[in-house]
């Protein structure tokens, strides 16, 4: 039988956390135990006070005098480049920009474009749906195009690779299960075909260690309102390895990615590198809201964050399988750690109630349908005390059965 740890224990392991401190940088509402960062991350001081000054001082006093003299024309690569740090990018190769879903449509259009004579897009038939609407848009002007799907098409992304194939959109980590892909081994795989890559990252960014360089990825995605903590509907960013900016174009081409923006040429010409990437006019104030977020990660050992992402989700899947795996709960993502991004999904029967009724006590996760409870552990603010918690609080609704009660089987539009 294994021994649990008891209430000691796991406030020894929160007491000699090396990043526990960086909990005190977040807003944490009293008697929530919050475990859904990787839908929207918490709000932080440091991005209160971005916003004021970009607002109440830059606005209103510099108005558009501050696009040059507060450095909003220049956030977008600047704030690419912190990013980047964070996913193992050299700098010059990240820019901040649009959403996750409109820079899918523009890394997918540049890389089809740069393998004339294929025309197939591969990706996965589990993928968060936004990266499929994108993926049928995209092939959606080109005549032949197609579009294959592992788990459809064939078993994996592997078997649907062959000289037909333009670029494969896959995700790092699977936004239900939590399962990671090994990034190497299937960019070599792809390259070795002739194709390009397309890693969203957005359940990784800020989750784990990237290596997009070390791992010679083509392009990348993510958002920034997961466990980066930029706000809800922040801007999102693009990656691009160095060695495609002279032959990539993506066909956005708005006036902030042309290559002499306030020429007011008619026709366009692309800018240079990364910035090829940018297309309409930037949210200044949006931007400047996820520089006071990366305030706080310029000092994060992401290594470190990594090591106690793996504590937090083992120490979660011992508590939830020995506490309420006799009320059907079973696990859904990875057993193997290093399988596993910085989420732990089970499977119930009641997989919606069961969360409504946790949120209602408190421990905030989410549902996934059609029978996924899904828990996200950001290692910046959650601490070992709250998978205890979260553990119990789990248990209680299983065993009382609260979550039978009318009320938290009605569905709502956000959950």
């Amino acid at each position: 039988m294994i021994t649990l740890p008891d209430l000691a224990a796991i406030e020894a392991m929160d007491a000699g956390d090396p990043l526990r401190a960086f909990r005190a940088r977040f807003v944490l509402p009293e008697g929530v135990t919050y475990l859904d960062g990787n839908s929207l991350g918490a709000a932080a001081p440091a991005v209160f006070s971005e916003l004021r000054k970009a607002a109440e001082d830059e606005w209103a006093h510099g108005l558009i005098r501050s696009w040059n003299t507060a450095g909003w024309y220049d956030l977008p690569t600047k704030l690419g480049d912190r990013i980047g740090r964070l996913i193992g990018a050299a700098p010059g190769q990240t820019v901040v920009t649009d959403t996750t879903s409109i820079n899918i449509y523009k890394t997918l259009r540049a890389a089809i474009a740069m393998r004339p004579g294929r025309n197939v897009v591969v990706a996965e038939g589990s993928s968060f749906p936004t990266d499929l609407y994108m993926a049928e848009g995209a092939i959606s002007s080109i005549p032949g195009a197609k579009l294959r799907l592992e788990g459809i098409d064939a078993a994996s992304i592997e078997d649907l690779i062959d000289t037909e194939v333009a670029v494969v959109l896959v995700n790092h980590v699977n936004y239900k299960s939590g399962e990671m892909r090994d990034m190497a081994a299937l960019t070599k795989k792809v390259q070795d075909a002739g194709a390009l890559v397309v890693w969203d990252l957005c359940h990784s960014a800020g989750a784990l260690a990237v290596s997009l360089d070390e791992a010679n990825a083509d392009f990348a995605v993510g958002c920034t309102y997961k466990y980066l903590n930029g706000g809800p509907g922040s801007p999102a960013f693009v990656y691009a390895a160095a060695r495609h900016h002279d032959t990539m174009n993506q066909p956005l081409s708005g006036w902030f990615g042309h290559a002499r923006p306030f020429a007011f040429e008619h026709s366009y010409a692309p800018g240079q590198g990364i910035r090829r990437f940018l297309c309409g006019t930037q949210s200044a104030l949006a931007l400047r809201a996820l520089s006071g977020a990366l305030t706080i990660w310029d000092d994060v050992d992401m290594h470190a964050v990594r090591a106690k992402s793996v504590r937090l989700t083992e120490l979660f899947i011992q508590l939830v399988e020995a506490k309420c795996g006799r009320y059907g709960v079973v696990l859904e993502g990875p057993r193997d750690p290093a399988r596993r991004g910085s989420q732990v999904s089970f499977t119930h029967a009641h997989s919606y109630e069961i969360m409504q009724a946790l949120i209602e006590h408190g421990v905030i996760g989410d549902f996934r349908a059609p029978a996924t409870i899904r828990f996200g552990f950001t290692p910046l603010y959650v601490g070992f005390k709250d998978v205890l918690m979260a553990a119990d609080i789990l248990e209680d609704v299983l065993r009382t059965e609260a979550f039978r009660e009318p009320r938290f089987a009605l569905r709502t539009a956000v959950t």
